[in-house]
């Protein structure tokens, strides 16, 4: 028997087999050329040549110089309380919380937010080069969250904050705050005047249950820490005290407030001379949950005059009180709707015009009296 003879492979057969191994050749060497890249390249490589950066930028020379400057004027304040032990009733201290605060003069008064050291026993200040001295309370303002501290510093005094104006400030100019967020060391974060003139109410969970009104809006991170810190304009001047954000985590989300400078400037010599700030009064009763009643009772947005204290300036003036009627029913007497032209349509908004004012100054109402508008002149008088 006879086998038939193997035929040779032709050559258009013989080519594709090479291009098909060297094709697969150059698959796996390129999948392990980096490997083989990496096992012949020397131990010791040549380490990288730094690239020269150049100058800073003047914006960012003017940010450091600003920090360098306001650093050591800005303090960490922690605060201790007193608890009884149920079972021995020994008495004995624990720690209660952090914030910031800045020096306002050469006589060692630091400044910072009422709710930074409300319902605690002691505070300790931090200065920036690390000492550490025990505080004593000079005076508080609940209303403004303002409180007054004062340290004992021998020397190295650190200089006061430069003092700023807030009645001139814009929405969209660059502010800067310093701070000691979460324990940590001096930090500063900058943003801009996002909005002026708000109102913060009782639920922000940094106010203690209490409406503050006046206050700047940001967008610079203000964290728990930074409460009581200082904000800064941009030629490093105190604009305002950092005094709470708007979060339900507690965290920055880019909405903080701060108290302005002017209303700052305005409260502390009274908490330093005086202990308390006395506020300017009409002499009138007013009533919020009430008032806010009467406005959807009668339609007219205003403060209700509920009873005029005899005596009072608003007494003086002329100004009537509301009256009961027999079948118990509230016919409302004067109703402030303005004060110097300025709109007043809440109790939080009166308080807010009132506390621009000063004692001793005459001011013009603009009253709502039945069917009647009326201008009336009024002296303030101080708070009893």
């Amino acid at each position: 028997m006879t086998f038939p003879s193997s035929r040779e492979p032709s050559r258009f057969q013989s080519r594709l087999l090479w291009l098909t191994a060297a094709a697969a050749l150059l698959i796996l060497l390129n999948h392990f050329l980096p490997h083989i890249e990496a096992w012949l390249a020397p131990s010791d490589a040549t380490p990288r040549i730094v690239t020269a950066r150049g100058d800073l930028a003047a914006d960012e020379k003017a940010t450091i110089e600003l920090f360098e400057k306001a650093r050591d004027s800005v303090v960490f304040i922690t605060t201790r309380s007193q608890v009884r032990d149920f079972w021995t009733r020994n008495v004995f201290t624990v720690p209660r919380g952090t914030g910031s605060g800045f020096i306002w003069d050469d006589a060692g008064h630091v400044i910072t937010n009422f709710h930074v050291i409300e319902n605690a026993s002691e505070a300790i200040v931090r200065l920036a080069d690390g000492r550490d001295y025990q505080a004593g309370l000079v005076g508080t303002s609940p209303a403004h969250d303002i409180a007054v501290l004062r340290i004992g510093v021998g020397f190295k005094r650190p200089p006061p904050v430069p003092l700023g104006t807030s009645n001139d400030l814009r929405v969209g100019q660059k502010v800067f705050a310093i701070g000691n967020p979460f324990g940590l060391d001096w930090t500063l974060t900058s943003g801009i005047v996002s909005a002026l003139d708000r109102s913060l109410g009782g639920n922000d969970g940094n106010s203690g249950g209490r409406s503050v009104e006046h206050l700047i809006q940001t967008d610079a991170a203000i964290n728990p820490g930074n409460s009581g810190g200082p904000l800064l304009d941009s030629a490093g001047r105190l604009i305002g005290i950092n005094t709470a954000i708007y979060s339900p985590s507690g965290a920055s989300a880019g909405i903080g407030f701060a108290v302005p400078v002017d209303t700052v400037a305005r409260v502390v010599p009274q908490l330093i001379a005086k202990g308390k700030y006395i506020r300017p009064v009409l002499g009138i009763q007013i009533d919020d949950g009430l008032n806010e009643r009467l406005i959807r009772t009668f339609g007219t947005q205003g403060v209700y005059v509920l009873k005029v204290s005899p005596g009072s300036a608003a007494d003086t003036a002329g100004l009537k009180g509301a009256q009961v009627t027999r079948d118990g029913r509230i016919a409302p007497g004067d109703i402030i709707t303005a004060i110097n032209g300025k709109l007043v349509d809440s109790v939080a908004r009166y308080l807010s015009r009132m506390d621009d004012l000063q004692i001793g100054e005459t001011v013009s109402l603009s009253v709502t009296r039945g069917e009647q508008k009326l201008e009336i002149q009024a002296t303030l008088q101080p708070e009893s």
